[in-house]
């Protein structure tokens, strides 16, 4: 259990002592944002003062100052206009004029609105138009308006009259001119103050930016990475085996706690650690012991299977000699006891064989190779000729592949399989016995399925344990260890043996081994007649 030393973080004095990760982050974000939202608001604040001066300068000033301009040479193109037609009483002098008349109506009708909100501008174009207007009523109509003859006189008899009201019309336009040069003058000096603010204040905000940058980096680094990369430190050493190492927190109350919690963990671990090796080494031994003791037993079967062989051929050979020596010479109990004996002995020697090829696989048929399953089926089909003729068996596979393993134990694998689904056969119909194949990636799945007897779920597990039969020696002949080697053989080469349950009638054994490289077959099946 977690002491209560190492439950809670190390209690150090101060109130931001007890501020875990989250609630740094949280404040230091709270006051990033102010003091992004202030920077910003100044940085949109001298933008848009930047941007009214602008527009300003470049919507009204200039404009004004344009649009007088254009006033201004309207009016003298009417001036020259009236003169030039006074003088010579050509009436294409009034062309000037004209023009003048629609350039003047076009340029006030663009002044107007552009200095309505200015008092001194607006008075000056309102003496302007007075005082353009008092020209054009005394001159410039009546000439205008006149036979060239009249004219001419016209002009000459008010002379002195036109050249005094325009020339007052001249300084009210420059008098004008001038002050809208003085706005414009002092629009562009806002402008360009409102500039220098802008970028002072951007500056600013760069610097300040820049400042809450390393502050908050240089906070990250000391408030948590550099705790996280300490105590990461410390985690890998204490992974690598040093156990020793005691592991210390720092930073928010959160990593101190984490740091606890390791440190915990260590301590827990390394007392496990000490047990676990203490475990190991009496499990290594208690291994060794097994692995002696296994290796003893599998000398022991193949020892005992071989040296029974010679006395079991004795009592066989003297028994069947007894058979055949004294049969029907002693009474009928005696040749019934010679049976017994002689029986005896050969169901002895079959065991023995048996259990002597058992107790090889896997130890010494070791022989890996690349395997033709098809020349081996065929080799078992040959070892069983007789018992199929015999029975009407047909027996039919497809395609078998090439695998890598022992010849002699997959031969014994198919020999034994196929022997059963003869053996035990249904006395009502003929056997019919299919071996297939199929590839599912790095796997070739294989079975033997039949129309026998079949078996019961109960003992679908039972039968590949050694020495199990399900029937007596007299229904159906056998030592119990045939399904018992066809699964050692089949788990030695990798793969996995069972009985399929759902196949009706009779028994469907599937098994699966390991695929070799270009192991598929080609595309055919083969059938074997009775």
């Amino acid at each position: 259990m977690r002491t209560a030393q190492n439950s809670e973080p190390p209690q150090d004095e101060g109130v931001f002592s007890r501020w875990t990760t989250r609630r740094w982050l949280r404040a230091g974000v709270f006051v990033t944002l102010i003091v992004l939202a202030v920077l910003g608001s100044l940085g949109g604040w001298a933008m848009w003062r930047t941007s009214q001066i602008t527009s300003e300068l470049v919507n009204r000033r200039s404009p004004a100052l344009i649009e007088a301009m254009r006033v201004e040479q309207a009016l003298v193109n009417q001036e020259t206009g009236i003169r030039g037609y006074g003088l010579s009483g050509r009436s294409d002098f009034l062309q000037p004029y004209t023009q003048g008349m629609a350039d003047e109506k076009s340029a006030l009708r663009r002044l107007r609105p552009l200095v309505g909100d200015d008092a001194r501008a607006s008075a000056d174009l309102a003496e302007t138009e007075r005082l353009a207007g008092a020209w054009q009523q005394r001159i410039a109509r009546p000439v205008s308006a006149a036979s060239p003859r009249d004219a001419v006189k016209l002009a000459t008899e008010r002379t002195g009259q036109g050249k005094a009201a325009f020339d007052a019309l001249r300084k009210a336009l420059t008098r004008q001119q001038a002050h809208l040069q003085d706005e414009r003058a002092s629009a562009t000096g806002d402008l360009r103050r409102a500039v220098t603010l802008r970028n002072w204040v951007f500056a600013v905000i760069a610097v300040v930016i820049a400042l809450v940058a390393v502050l908050v980096f240089e906070g990250l680094r000391r408030g948590i990475t550099g705790p996280l990369s300490r105590l990461g430190t410390d985690a890998r050493e204490v992974a690598q085996g040093r156990f020793e190492r005691s592991i210390t927190g720092t930073g928010p109350a959160d990593l101190r706690q984490l740091a606890a919690d390791v440190e915990s963990m260590r301590g827990r671990l390394l007392k496990e650690l000490q047990f676990s090796e203490a475990s190991r080494v009496l499990l290594d031994e208690q291994a060794a012991d097994l692995k002696r003791s296994n290796t003893e037993l599998e000398q022991f079967a193949y020892v005992a299977s071989h040296d029974l062989q010679e006395p079991l051929r004795k009592v066989s050979s003297f028994t069947q000699l007894l058979q055949r020596r004294y049969g029907g010479q002693l009474d009928e109990k005696a040749d019934q006891y010679i049976a017994f004996a002689v029986d005896g002995a050969n169901r002895m020697q079959n065991l023995i064989n048996d259990l002597l090829a058992f107790s090889r696989v896997g130890r010494q048929y070791n022989d890996h190779q690349r395997v033709d399953l098809e020349a081996l089926l065929d080799r078992a089909l040959d070892n069983l000729s007789v018992t199929v003729e015999e029975t009407g068996a047909e027996i039919t596979h497809d395609a078998l592949p090439t695998v890598v393993g022992d010849p002699t134990q997959l031969g014994m694998l198919w020999q034994n399989l196929l022997s059963n689904a003869v053996k035990f056969r249904s006395p009502d119909r003929p056997p019919r016995i299919h071996v297939s194949a199929s590839r599912e990636d790095d796997t070739w799945n294989f079975a033997v399925g039949d129309n026998g007897i079949g078996i019961a779920p109960e003992f679908r597990e039972k039968v590949f344990v050694l020495f199990q039969r399900l029937h007596t020696k007299d229904a159906y002949p056998g030592t119990g260890i045939g399904l018992a080697m066809c699964k050692k053989v089949v788990e030695f080469h990798g793969g996995r043996i069972r009985i399929d349950a759902g196949h009706a009638p009779g028994t469907r054994i599937s098994f699966t081994l390991p695929a070799a490289d270009d192991s598929a077959p080609a595309d055919s099946q083969r059938k074997t007649q009775p």
